[in-house]
């Protein structure tokens, strides 16, 4: 697969784009939203000239759409009164989580000090919220073996068993490309993961010949996980519609046939994103320092990573043998 070369897949979405502004209509945002209020416009173009990434960006654009739709007027016309009783209700009545609301809490003050220059608002300071959240769930070793036998179908178990023995969120998974696996030399480059970061993660032999085998049924010139289409087909014809794709598999597939095959297996809760923090607290348990699990899940923070030491720590060891091992006597 190293020999494969195609342009570098970017963002799929951006903010960057131009907006239309032409008589007659509405300001239309970068994320194709239709908005009377040039103060989103506003917003939206203050998020472009930031270094996120395009989910975050979204993620921050959002949060003003709902706290807008909370109220039905333009959000610069909101007092901080106003905030302060939405930042109430999702809070308490909607139940939402702690880094939700820490979310907000920073769309929020992006948008009314940063952007409207409103320094003197005191909610920024008076809303707390727990340091941490919840601890993550987390399978047991012999659970992911499990798991993965029970997603029956190569083209799905194959980017959920990468999702584990890498690390990896789901959307880096599935915008990987045929170039991103450095098979020779046993490394992933995961491009544009969260805050726009780039990171070198290590594999292990299996797999490589697992990722090898993947491509070598479809022959995508670019796209490593590309999309099937709907309904079955015979083998030939799969490869044949997997290989005109012209995107990456829908992330709501994976995320069903993870659910079902929890539920097939009456595992504990456990979704996608689960398999990541149980490859994080497989390495520790394993020997791994916290820096390099730092380091290969592509935290910023290393307060982010401190959440899995709910296990136990022991000394270090190399962290390609140990990332060898998770992924040896995976079913194929």
């Amino acid at each position: 697969m190293s020999n494969i070369h195609g342009p570098q897949q970017g963002e799929g979405n951006t903010l960057s784009r131009g907006i239309n502004t032409r008589a007659g209509q509405r300001p239309r945002d970068p994320l194709g939203y239709r908005h009377p209020y040039d103060s989103m416009r506003r917003y939206a173009e203050l998020l472009a000239l930031r270094h996120d990434s395009a989910r975050t960006r979204h993620s921050y654009y959002r949060a003003m759409r709902l706290l807008h739709e909370h109220h039905g007027v333009d959000p610069a016309r909101l007092g901080e009164e106003a905030l302060r009783d939405y930042l109430l209700h999702v809070k308490t009545g909607k139940g939402w989580k702690p880094k939700t609301i820490r979310q907000t809490l920073a769309c929020a003050r992006l948008f009314f000090v940063e952007m409207l220059g409103r320094s003197e608002w005191r909610v920024f300071s008076q809303v707390r919220t727990r340091d941490h959240d919840e601890l993550p769930a987390v399978l047991t070793r012999e659970q992911v073996v499990r798991l993965l036998g029970a997603i029956r179908l190569r083209r799905y178990r194959t980017p959920v068993k990468l999702i584990y023995c890498a690390g990896l969120r789901l959307s880096e998974c599935l915008s990987l490309t045929v170039h991103d696996i450095q098979g020779g030399e046993g490394k992933l480059m995961v491009r544009g993961g969260k805050g726009g970061r780039d990171r070198m993660v290590p594999l292990g032999r299996e797999m490589v010949e697992d990722l090898r085998r993947y491509w070598a049924f479809h022959r995508h010139p670019v796209l490593l996980f590309p999309n099937a289409g709907r309904g079955p087909c015979a083998p030939d014809k799969l490869a044949a519609r997997m290989r005109r794709a012209v995107a990456p598999m829908p992330v709501g597939s994976l995320q069903r046939l993870v659910v079902l095959a929890r539920k097939e297996l009456d595992l504990p809760d456990a979704t996608v994103h689960t398999l990541r923090h149980s490859f994080a607290t497989h390495l520790l348990e394993a020997g791994a320092s916290l820096h390099t699990v730092q380091a290969l899940l592509g935290h910023k923070q290393i307060a982010t990573t401190m959440v899995y030491l709910h296990v136990t720590h022991r000394s270090e060891q190399n962290s390609r043998a140990l990332v060898e091992g998770l992924s040896r006597g995976l079913p194929r």
